[in-house]
């Protein structure tokens, strides 16, 4: 799949991961890219890709999970560029806590608030995959006004999906819906991938390590210092850009099917 000149959705585009592949992908010379954030902040993203790059952006300000804000986006986005062919959804949350800890004051067990779990739940899980079925959807769609049916390999590659998924997805200790969600992502990845071949479309997901993120950097200083780093072989938290780099590489090498993990060397202790 060539980079350039490629149709982009990128979500979580305000900061991050979901910024930095943005601007990866300008770099490497996409045509368009629509950048889809909560956060005004998105705004700066655009700015900052249109003083380097010849890549039309847009910026799409709204919640993920939202589907008729995601239909909009693509409605605006495909009447003027044609099919989105690279879904990048990197929008996510976390709501860490222990499953289950006594309360010291009652001595009675708190659980995990349900209400937490699917939010992440949503965020994290249903909102990416079905911001790639909508892009599947959109590919197919196009291919039908084109009297196109199977995908046949002399076609080329017609589009990639790439969903951030997490060093997380083996469990971690206080991220119950976080870790459960990406590795949700894992099983919906490999379903998506088996499927939409028929289209032309190739489905992966990568699992980065901690990365210097608003998301890590809100755990602290010290914790960062304390507990990711000692266990890190690189010594040190994973940049943005390096993810976005390794993203572009799952996009542009189509021998790379199912899982990367960019991990730094993380190996947790089993406490």
């Amino acid at each position: 799949m060539e980079i350039q000149n490629g149709i982009a959705v990128v979500t979580g585009a305000a900061s991050g991961i979901g910024s930095a592949v943005a601007h990866e992908l300008a770099r490497r010379g996409a045509k368009a890219i629509a950048l889809v954030d909560k956060s005004e902040t998105v705004m700066d993203t655009a700015n900052r890709i249109e003083r380097f790059a010849h890549t039309e952006v847009q910026p799409f300000m709204g919640d993920t999970t939202d589907p008729e804000f995601r239909k909009r986006v693509f409605d605006r986005f495909c009447d003027q560029y044609g099919a989105v062919n690279l879904c990048i959804p990197a929008a996510g949350i976390t709501r860490d806590a222990l499953a289950v800890k006594i309360n010291h004051e009652t001595g009675e067990p708190d659980i995990y608030s349900c209400e937490q779990f699917r939010l992440v739940v949503e965020v994290d899980l249903v909102a990416p995959v079905y911001w790639a079925l909508e892009t599947l959807a959109r590919i197919a769609k196009s291919r039908r006004a084109r009297n196109l049916a199977r995908w046949n390999t002399e076609e080329g590659v017609q589009g990639v999906i790439v969903f951030i998924g997490s060093v997380s997805s083996s469990g971690v200790k206080g991220q119950l819906a976080y870790s459960a969600s990406k590795a949700g992502l894992e099983g919906a990845a490999a379903t998506l991938a088996k499927e939409a071949t028929f289209y032309g479309v190739r489905c992966g997901v990568i699992h980065p390590g901690f990365t210097d993120t608003p998301m890590v950097r809100a755990l602290g200083d010290e914790y960062i210092r304390t507990h990711i780093l000692p266990d890190t072989q690189l010594g040190r938290l994973i940049r943005p850009e390096e993810i976005a780099d390794a993203i572009c590489f799952m996009i542009s090498n189509s021998a790379v099917t199912g899982q990367l993990w960019a991990d730094a060397g993380w190996h947790p202790s089993a406490a």
